[in-house]
């Protein structure tokens, strides 16, 4: 989802709310862009998971 970070956050956003557990979220490259993002911190602690 390069340059679509709306769409990204809400795909994971998703995710989350169905009780998928994003295990890759921290390390998968495809999320490189997002991770500068507040809203990926946010879903990071939501999630119980460290920046």
């Amino acid at each position: 989802m390069l340059g679509e970070k709306n769409a990204a956050f809400a795909a994971l956003e998703k995710a989350v709310a169905a009780g998928n557990h994003v295990d890759t979220i921290k390390v998968d490259p495809e999320l490189d862009n997002i991770r500068s993002d507040p809203r990926y911190t946010d879903l990071l602690r939501r999630m119980g998971l460290p920046k």
